[in-house]
């Protein structure tokens, strides 16, 4: 863009550098064409300082908008000023973007000092005068750079004015001519500051960002030098530049907001604009009037006014007829009475509430009334008592249970408008839910409300004397009338006394209303068309109003239709109703449609007819026109046509207009689909008690009228006729596009619905997920509709709505019958029904999700480009010049100078000899059951004696030979670690193998086979139980018991020693193997050294400060990696006391390991996440008990984790917090890493810094970058650091590609140089090249000496501000995963830990999950910890979550019950075998979801 003119060789070296990773991030697809272009250009703004000799004018047709200009914008207007030759003026973010002067060198400051200091606020005038004074002509600046100051002087003084003119470059100024291009050298300010006499301040301007009305103009200064005579100074202002200098010299750290940028416009992939998309081409709309209000003589001055005059003059004339359930009058309420009762009422609510008649009410409070649908004159009798005893009515729905779908949103308008006092009839109060004590029960978000019976027997009578207050309307409230918006909030529109009145007269002159006439009301009477005719209108004109109840309608529909024919009444309706009733003799012309709204009450009403008058207008109209917001006549695909009749004309004395819906109001074309806004006296005032949205909708300015709108779209016709197409609470915007939810309803129900939904029971709604409103479509099913007919009829539903509508559906779910909320009219509560789809507690018994279809706006998939070592290899993050190199090690191991510790601590089999003599009855074991008593213990001697028993029958019955391969089969406990020392006494190497389970010996007994067989053992050292076992009919119907080496079991041994202790030659003979099941199904055995053995040992020692009077407790499993060396070589080595807790038995005693630390007060203890896991989850609850018992942490000072993987934060955390108050030092907690190819790289130890956490943006993680983000940002994942790096250790972060070492804070893969790196793999196959790769590795350039072990963990390496015990800073070391376990989606790298994380957040009842890829298509698995009607519940919210924080579509979702992912000894998911298990279908799943 900007960068087009300018010579790239002139950039400083740093910006060209960072221009190169910004092409590679475009080529590599990690950041989208729009994102690219905005970098690009604020890097160019950074240097444009360097590039002064650049030519820039300026033509007064072009505009600067404080935004993104699009690039085809650029293009265009590039080609249309082909001849003039022209840089632009580059556009920046709001937030001020400093530019570097090329005459001092400054640091470039944060966002945040331009609003923060007072310095940087210049004002108008100061600014204007002071770039007055700046622009004379200098010889120190290139002519071609005059022209951006005068531009300025002119936006400044032009919009000072007015905001409007913000974006606008000035019109009517001199054009500013475009200069040749000079070749001119840079100017020397020391040169010119000697000759030249007029010198000044040399000064770029950046941009003006204009908002509405305040102007901020952001001035760079250079140096100041001598000042021109005859300028007057402005010394105010030279002092502001003196202090915006000192500011820039000083960076402050940037303020939050600058963290948390939204960067939607970099992940979301925009799609581009469709050229053949309609758009409007009509003039602008002219505003309509309606006809005038006319003036009668006889219309009373207030409403009240009316009351009194009918009670008075037309007692006996009945004002109201209500029905009973089965449509027969029930009572009939005359004027008279409805006016006596109305004043008993108002008397009562101002003088006989409170005790010894203290005023309670006073005029102008609210009172709520709270009546059913099927008592209009107890209603009417209220309504109007509240008038005349001037307190403001709120009408709301009776209450039917604690549960009722939007009571707290009801409760909510009630607290916003204040309301204290309900009045009800004794029935209704009688029906409402009661507490046990009788109380009325109080509702959810309700306030503390009285409760006042209105019928007449507790009404008290007024004297003579007293009568109600009626004064003329004004504009005070007279009724609050509640509306619930779009998001579900109920508000009360408060209607004064003058706009209830007038709006009484215009309905009476716009339907032709007559005294004494009767009308048929089966709307409802507290709200709406039913309250302004039934209620209002009716009394001012004394017309006689039957009402049908909703319950009558239910049960007889043609209720309604009798009492016309009865009482020759009038109706309104539509179309289909014509055509029924047509035959018995009803006449088109009399059915009147109209358009209302709470806001502006009755916006447009078709007037009643007289015979013979034109047929209503109607318009076909293309769905996709309307979803476009433009108007086009639909005359070929009638699928996608849409017939609209009119709603009449404006209303008497009103003015209409139409607006665009979104943005500010401005007036829309006459082809345009908008908003109708009304301006009229009778018409809603505010919302009560919110004063802001009030603000937004009662006081819309366009075109200089002040006109309170109308929540609906509609189109303008000729004729001044009005069309509504939709409302705005069902509007769903999608992709840019508007779609109406009673025509997606109408959609669906045209698709065969009757055997499968209910008609009346559809919710359409639309949710937000990854940046666009995706269309959900709910129904409730009929009980006899199969499975098979019901995904008949969604998949049809999908086609339907997709060619018709063209627009894809989310998802479709169906409910049981009766299950949706409902309204009280018995309609779906939209809202409720959304919130409860989005919490999970819809409970579907069918879905269908389409992700696929819909998510248009995914990024582009990475392309990931071919690395090779060479000049770019500073881009692909081998080296960038000045970074450190991402390195760190742990401290020196140190040699030993005593040659007799040096000959005890060589070999493990001579440490244990040694200290059998020096130390002979020193405990080193004490083994634990599950009651906490010792089962066994081993003295240094005890444990050597066992061991040459051992070794002797392992010569004798085994027939071994030195070197051969022996498999320990034993469970916890120090039968193996005697068992371990005999195969070294003897020669042998041993290989620790977990035991079958012998509940479940079809899944454990293969793997103990596969380990010996590819292990070659000669022979298997065990138990009598496991001996039995291993040879049982079960084993034998799993594997081949007839192959099995010899087996020796080591229960009762002969006392036999062996001929004599074997000594290796060397110490890099193998000492042992070590085999485990990788988390990707793996079995790999290393080969452990005696050399690697002590170095190991030697290393914890070091680290955790080990020495014989030391106590450790171990809760691990014991047969590989680091938990063997802790188990079995450790206290051997180091002489210190080990306390073994065997895993398992925590099961069946959970609080068994922290009540074993609590009473041997262990300082140092260790653990895996499997056992943090159960304490949390099982005991976490129960700290109270376990303190009130005497268990106290207080001694703990390290709790390590053991693990191969990266640190769970959020456990070690919630373990932290829940034992706290047993006294657990936060502190305590740490973890340790390890890996195959070297068991023990990280480990927290006793000294040194407290683990550091750091939070990493995710996106850049799967880009393999790491990027450092605050705590709480959006996509941020907190990483902590993996424990202290042992003694002897070097880590080093690698490409794992280009093998060449990464700078500071990169993600590659974490390699190793340590003298107890395992010596390779123990592979049947003899893969030597694979061996050679992992355990002997050089880098590609740097350091090609030094041999590596590369661990197959990706991580980073962060120097802290932390001290270390030298007193140098601290390297940290973060794992973030493994490399095996990676999925590669969309040409990005994730890790299914954070996929999980995301996804067990998703819905309380998910206990466990687990993501694996199937065909490139993503799966979870979800275990359902709640009832199986929570099971459909999840498939939306996983699908949600995934989308929503790593913006990538689940292919499919599976439930299933809990402890079906399989888990590991070490706590870690068995993804590969969950993935084996579900691809041969043994599952078992509740329920399986295709999101296809």
């Amino acid at each position: 863009m900007a960068g087009r003119g300018v010579d790239m060789s002139a950039l400083p070296k740093e910006v060209r550098d960072q221009l190169a990773e910004l092409d590679l991030e475009l080529s590599e697809g990690d950041i989208t064409q729009k994102g690219y272009e905005k970098k690009k250009t604020k890097l160019l703004g950074i240097s444009s300082s360097c590039l002064l000799p650049f030519s820039l004018s300026l033509s007064p047709s072009l505009s600067l908008v404080a935004s993104d200009i699009h690039t085809e914008t650029v293009q265009a207007a590039l080609a249309k000023h082909k001849e003039e030759k022209m840089a632009l003026p580059m556009p920046t973010k709001r937030r001020s973007t400093y530019v570097q002067s090329p005459v001092i060198n400054c640091t470039p400051p944060d966002s945040s000092s331009g609003s923060e200091n007072e310095g940087a606020l210049l004002r108008q005038s100061s600014v204007g005068a002071d770039l007055e004074a700046l622009d004379t002509p200098s010889l120190l600046q290139p002519p071609s750079l005059q022209s951006p100051d005068s531009w300025i002087n002119h936006s400044v003084q032009g919009s000072s004015t007015s905001s409007s003119a913000s974006s606008t470059l000035s019109h009517g100024e001199g054009k500013p001519q475009p200069q040749p291009s000079q070749p001119q050298a840079q100017p020397q300010v020391e040169k010119c500051s000697g000759e030249i006499r007029q010198a000044r301040v040399v000064c770029e301007i950046k941009t003006l960002c204009i908002g509405a009305g305040r102007v901020c103009v952001t001035v760079f200064v250079g140096l100041p030098t001598p000042h021109p005579p005859g300028v007057p100074i402005n010394s105010r202002v030279s002092t502001k530049i003196q202090q915006l200098l000192n500011t820039l010299k000083r960076p402050k750290r940037p303020p939050l907001s600058e963290f948390f940028m939204d960067d939607q416009e970099e992940i979301v992939e925009v799609p581009q604009p469709d050229p053949n998309t309609p758009r409007p081409e009509g003039r602008q709309i002219i505003p309509v009037k309606g006809e005038p209000l006319g003036v009668v003589s006889n219309w009373p001055p207030a409403l009240q006014a009316a009351l009194v005059r009918w009670g008075a003059t037309q007692g006996k004339s009945p004002a109201l007829t209500a029905l009973d359930i089965t449509g027969k009058p029930l009572y009939t309420l005359t004027y008279g009475k409805l006016w006596s009762r109305s004043v008993k009422l108002a008397y009562t609510l101002l003088n006989k509430l409170g005790p010894k008649n203290e005023q309670v009410l006073k005029p102008g409070d609210r009172v709520a009334l709270v009546y059913p649908n099927s008592d209009p004159g107890m209603f009417l009798v209220a309504f109007y008592g509240c008038l005349l005893a001037e307190v403001i009515p709120v009408p709301i729905e009776v209450p039917l249970s604690h549960k009722d779908a939007g009571s707290s949103q009801v409760g909510f308008l009630l607290g916003s408008c204040s309301v204290s006092l309900a009045l009800t009839s004794e029935i209704c109060l009688k029906g409402l839910p009661k507490m046990p004590t009788g109380e009325i029960l109080q509702f959810k978000g309700w306030p503390r409300l009285k409760w006042v019976v209105t019928d007449s027997k507790y009404l008290t009578k007024p004297g003579k004397d007293w009568q109600p207050h009626i004064p003329t309307a004004n504009t005070d409230p007279a009724y609050i009338e509640y509306k619930a918006s779009k998001e579900g909030t109920v508000m009360g529109v408060a209607v004064s006394k003058v706009a209830m009145l007038t709006h009484c007269q215009a309905l009476t002159q716009a339907c032709n209303y007559c005294e004494g006439e009767t009308l048929v009301n089966v709307l409802d009477f507290k709200k709406d068309m039913g309250l302004w005719h039934g209620v209002l209108t009716s009394v001012m004109n004394r017309i006689h109003t039957i009402s049908v109840p909703y319950a009558v309608m239910k049960a007889c529909p043609l209720s309604w239709v009798q009492r016309v024919h009865i009482h020759k009444g009038s109706v309104s309706s539509c179309d289909a109703f014509l055509n029924v009733f047509q035959i018995h003799g009803l006449k088109p012309e009399v059915i009147c449609p109209c358009a209302t709204s709470p806001e502006a009450m009755t916006v447009a009403i078709r007037r009643p007819g007289v015979p013979g008058t034109p047929i209503p207008a109607r318009a076909i109209l293309s769905m996709g026109g309307l979803s476009h917001g433009v108007i086009r006549v639909n005359a070929e695909d009638k699928n996608s046509a849409l017939t609209v009749q009119d709603v009449g004309h404006v209303m008497p004395g009103a003015l209409m207009c139409i607006v665009k819906p979104e943005g500010p109001p401005q007036l829309c074309k006459t082809d345009e689909i908008g908003e109708i806004v009304v301006n009229s006296r009778a018409g809603g005032n505010m919302y009560y008690g919110l004063p802001g949205v009030t603000k937004n909708t009662f006081e819309v300015r366009t075109h200089n009228h002040s006109i309170p709108p109308y929540v609906l779209q509609h189109i303008l016709h000729l004729g001044s006729l009005i069309f509504v197409v939709g409302k705005n609470e069902g509007l769903l915007m999608v992709s840019g596009r508007r779609h109406n939810a009673d025509d997606l309803v109408a959609t669906a129900l045209a698709v065969e619905p009757v055997k499968t939904v209910y008609r009346g029971r559809i919710a359409v709604f639309s949710v937000t997920v990854f940046y666009d409103e995706r269309i959900v479509i709910v129904a409730e099913q009929r009980p006899d509709a199969s499975e098979e007919d019901s995904f008949q009829w969604m998949s049809r539903v999908l086609q339907a709505i997709d060619s018709i509508h063209q627009v894809g559906l989310y998802c479709l779910a169906l409910v049981p019958a009766n299950t949706l909320p409902k309204t009280h009219l018995g309609g779906i509560h939209i809202f409720e029904t959304k919130q409860n789809f989005l919490d999970g507690n819809l409970h579907p018994c069918n879905i269908l999700m389409c992700p696929h279809t819909c998510v248009t706006n995914l990024p582009k998939p990475r392309q990931k480009q071919p690395v090779g070592v060479g000049p770019a290899s500073i881009m692909v993050g081998n080296l960038v010049a000045g970074k450190r190199i991402a390195q760190a090690a742990g401290r020196d191991l140190g040699m030993i100078e005593d040659q007799d510790l040096v000959r005890k601590h060589q070999f493990l089999s001579e440490a244990l000899q040694w200290r059998a003599q020096t130390d002979p009855d020193h405990c080193l074991y004490v083994l634990l059951n599950a009651k906490g008593l010792v089962v066994s213990t081993a003295t240094c001697v005890q444990l050597h004696k066992r061991a040459e028993k051992i070794a002797a029958v392992l010569i004798e019955k085994g027939s071994i030979n030195t070197g051969n391969n022996v498999v320990l089969l034993y469970p916890p406990g120090i039968d193996l670690i005697a068992s371990f020392y005999g195969c070294l006494y003897a020669g042998c190497v041993p290989v620790t193998v977990r035991p079958p389970h012998p509940q479940n010996l079809a899944a454990t007994l293969p793997t103990v086979r596969m380990i010996i067989d590819v292990s070659k053992a000669a022979c298997i050292l065990t138990t009598q139980n496991l001996m039995r076992t291993l040879r049982s009919k079960e084993a034998a119907a799993t594997v081949n018991i007839k192959t099995w080496p010899t087996i020796i079991d080591t229960d009762d041994l002969p006392r036999r020693r062996p001929p004599m202790i074997y000594k290796p030659p060397t110490a890099e003979m193998i000492a042992y193997l070590d085999f485990s099941v990788s988390t990707t199904g793996m079995l790999t055995g290393v080969k452990i050294s005696h050399a690697a053995v002590s170095a190991l040992c030697r290393s914890i020692k070091l680290q955790c400060e080990l020495y014989s009077s030391r106590q450790i407790a171990i809760c691990l499993d014991p047969y590989c990696g680091l938990g063997f060396v802790l188990w079995c070589l450790a206290s051997v080595y180091s002489g210190h006391q080990s306390i073994l807790i065997p895993p398992l038995e925590l099961e069946s005693c959970l609080p068994l390991w922290l009540s074993t630390l609590s009473q041997y007060r262990i300082r140092d203890t260790f653990c895996s996440y499997s056992v943090m896991e159960l304490c949390t989850k099982g005991i976490g609850t129960q700290t109270e008990i376990l303190k009130a018992r005497g268990l106290n942490l207080s001694c703990v000072r390290s709790c390590v984790v053991i693990a191969e993987e990266r640190p769970r934060l959020a456990l070690t955390m919630s373990f932290s917090k829940l034992f706290k108050d047993l006294g657990l030092s936060p502190r305590a907690v740490s973890t340790a890493f390890g890996s195959r190819v070297n068991l023990a790289i990280c480990m927290q130890g006793t000294t040194g810094p407290d683990p550091s956490t750091v939070y990493v943006d995710m996106k850049s993680l799967r880009h393999d970058r790491v990027r450092l983000v605050e705590r709480g940002a959006p996509q941020s994942l907190p990483l902590m650091e993996s424990g202290k790096i042992l003694p002897g250790v070097r880590v080093i972060i690698v490409n794992p590609e280009t093998r060449g070492p990464l700078g500071d804070s990169h993600l590659g893969e974490i390699w190793i140089n340590s003298p107890h790196s395992a010596s390779g793999y123990y592979a049947i196959y003899g893969e030597e090249s694979l061996q050679a790769d992992h355990f002997n590795t050089k880098l590609s350039f740097g350091d090609p000496t030094t041999l590596w072990a590369r661990t197959g963990y990706l991580g980073f390496v962060k120097r802290t501000e932390l001290l270390d015990a030298a007193g140098d800073r601290h390297d940290a070391l973060f794992v973030v995963g493994s490399l095996d376990e990676t999925l590669e989606l969309r040409g990005l790298r994730y890790h299914p830990i954070d996929i999980e994380t995301s996804v067990s957040r998703a819905h309380r009842s998910i206990a466990e999950s687990a993501v694996f890829t199937w065909t490139n298509l993503l799966v979870v698995v979800a275990e359902l910890s709640g009832s199986e009607q929570d099971a459909l519940d999840l498939v939306p919210l996983v699908t949600n979550v995934v989308l929503e924080e790593h913006h990538l579509i689940v292919g499919v979702v599976v439930i299933v019950d809990p402890g079906v992912i399989p888990i590991n000894s070490r706590g870690e998911k068995q993804r590969m075998h969950l993935r084996d298990s579900f691809l041969a279908d043994q599952l078992d799943p509740i329920y399986v979801a295709y999101n296809m």
